[in-house]
């Protein structure tokens, strides 16, 4: 059994932007060794999301138009506030907003070695609350 978990580092360069990760996923995969089995992508932040969609740059950008439409930057937002956790001001509900409705993780099945997907389909990872850099783990479970 092979169970390989690699933290990776993206760099946003705009507050929300849509970043292709899929060759890094590929290539953790191929690194890995594992034949059959499991990928899973996870980001490790609340103010960003794994899509999984057609990788066309007009489709980007209005899944971003869209979610801000959703989820303004000046919403009325319990958010907006002195956040004891952390004793700071919370001024990103938004971007946790758009985190929830795009979801943290997607997963796809291997086979003979590589990550079995649509022939059109991308993974991005999405930043909503950028420029940052960021972390997302990908986990290659298998044989």
């Amino acid at each position: 059994m092979i169970i390989k978990t690699v933290t990776l580092t993206v760099q946003s360069r705009r507050e929300q932007e849509m970043i292709d990760v899929t060759p890094e996923v590929q290539r953790v995969i191929a690194e890995s060794g594992c034949q059959e089995g499991l990928v899973n992508v996870m980001t490790m932040h609340t103010s960003s999301s794994l899509l999984v969609t057609e990788g066309l740059p007009c489709l980007e950008e209005d899944i971003l138009a869209h979610l801000s439409k959703l989820c303004p930057s000046e919403g009325n937002y319990l958010h907006r506030r002195y956040l004891d956790i952390d004793g700071r001001i919370g001024f990103n509900a938004d971007a946790h907003l758009k985190s929830v409705l795009g979801g943290i993780s997607c997963s796809f099945a291997i086979s003979k070695g590589k990550m079995v997907k649509g022939g059109r389909q991308t993974i991005y990872f999405v930043e909503y609350d950028g420029p940052l850099s960021r972390e997302y783990v990908v986990q290659v479970m298998g044989k």
